[in-house]
């Protein structure tokens, strides 16, 4: 083996990588359990879709352009290693293997763009989404990847921001791109009349529990080692988790007079956005406390899009945008010398962090917004982006207007079969007509309202 290559490292950040590819799942029946039932399958085809597409991607150019030397202004890297050229068995980054390190960073670009599906649930074609999920993994992520993540990125070389781990590139850029898609997108027919229930509540469970067990591999993994600064940063990954899972509900409380279990799985997410740039750079306590703050401010923010009229179905704006915003800007206030050798406002560094933090933000979140809707007004002129009606091309659609069509004489029909029987057997099958008219009228109904 090359000099300088550690196995204990190496296996760690294996099994790492192989905690964040598994968090992409995750976020599928996450997504897929907070849909409607005619929506699941296609919220999985989204999340999936980037797992192929963005790995052939990243190995064409997307390493290579992120991660390559730069190439001029800390802007963007060159395409020395496309196709992986230059990078042989023996190639090391740091202590580990270069194709393990790319292999992580690969994981991170998947799920940042399988994030933003979440905003245009329902209404988006799949022809639209596949183009989108390659122009925005180019155009807006391995730009931005490049200025926070590469050690000559304008961000972390030249402004001197901290993120440790993606509350820029990842957390915030598919929040800012989430809103500004479902702008273009435009809402739904009842997006002020109806709001969307989880279909599956265990489903989102079970999402969560993906996603957080990923998120210990993706925080701590992102040290590149097992020394040093990991292990605290596996722990305030769960302190965020859960001071967020305390912050939010009492909101909740407050506003709604009940705590749901939706917003009990939303508020671990939230916090956990929000640790994601700071986890290695504020202490255990800071971490707490950043949690909370997110768990409040998501809360919040999740309820914007009615005030605002903006259709972000899963309220991706509002836990990862609003999630990544508190987390940068936390820095600011609570980094630590012992951990990131600067000091944030209340350790004594007074405002010289915050005000980077804070130009951080605002540069990727008005890139991946204008950018964003760049990319999704040309792909909805060029090959349609929005569905023509929320439920086309939706798998059961068909069985659903086969469903519709069916006739009263048929109905009547039925009702009549059970003539021979009972009275209470003849009761309870005119009971199961009379509900089967209703919902058949009630279905008519909307197909007429969504013309």
């Amino acid at each position: 083996m090359p000099s300088g290559y550690d196995t204990g490292n190496t296996a760690w950040m294996m099994a790492s990588t192989a905690m964040v590819l598994l968090m992409t799942p995750g976020l599928a029946f996450f997504y897929g359990g907070m849909v409607q039932t005619k929506h699941v399958l296609v919220m999985l085809k989204m999340s999936f879709a980037c797992l192929s597409l963005v790995t052939i991607l990243w190995v064409a150019v997307g390493y290579s352009l992120a991660f390559g030397k730069d190439s001029g202004g800390g802007l963007i890297g060159n395409l020395d290693h496309a196709f992986f050229q230059g990078i042989g068995m023996d190639s090391l980054h740091g202590s580990i293997p270069t194709v393990i390190f790319a292999c992580f960073q690969m994981s991170f670009a998947i799920i940042t763009v399988a994030l933003i599906s979440g905003s245009i649930a329902g209404r988006a074609t799949m022809k639209g989404w596949l183009v989108f999920v390659v122009a925005w993994t180019l155009l807006v992520y391995v730009p931005t990847a490049h200025w926070v993540f590469a050690p000559d990125g304008w961000i972390q070389n030249s402004l001197g921001a901290l993120d440790y781990a993606g509350g820029l590139p990842v957390e915030l850029s598919s929040g800012a791109s989430g809103l500004a898609v479902a702008i273009v997108l435009r809402k739904r027919k009842d997006f002020e009349r109806e709001t969307i229930r989880p279909h599956n509540l265990p489903l989102v469970i079970i999402g969560l529990a993906l996603l957080w067990f990923g998120w210990f591999g993706f925080n701590a993994g992102s040290a590149l080692q097992v020394e040093g600064s990991a292990p605290t940063t596996f722990f305030n990954t769960q302190l965020a988790a859960a001071g967020a899972m305390v912050g939010w509900p009492i909101i909740e409380k407050w506003r709604l007079g009940h705590v749901e279990m939706l917003g009990v799985a939303s508020a671990a997410v939230a916090g956990m956005v929000a640790i994601t740039p700071a986890c290695g750079e504020v202490s255990p306590l800071g971490a707490l406390i950043i949690g909370f703050t997110a768990g409040v401010v998501c809360c919040f923010a999740v309820n914007m899009k009615f005030k605002i009229g903006v259709d972000d179905t899963l309220d991706v704006v509002g836990v990862h945008g609003w999630g990544g915003i508190v987390g940068v800007l936390a820095i600011g206030f609570f980094a630590t010398a012992a951990m990131s050798g600067k000091k944030g406002l209340f350790y004594g560094g007074g405002l010289d962090q915050l005000w980077r933090q804070a130009v951080g933000v605002l540069a990727v979140g008005s890139f991946a917004f204008v950018m964003t809707w760049l990319i999704a007004q040309v792909i909805n002129k060029a090959v349609g982006f929005r569905t023509s009606e929320e439920y086309e091309n939706v798998p059961g659609r068909e069985e659903e207007v086969a469903y519709d069509n069916e006739t009263l004489d048929q109905i009547r029909d039925r009702m009549g079969d059970a003539g021979g029987a009972s009275p209470a057997a003849r009761d309870a099958t005119e009971r199961q007509d009379a509900a089967l008219l209703a919902e058949i009228v009630s279905v008519l109904d909307r197909r007429e309202r969504d013309k």
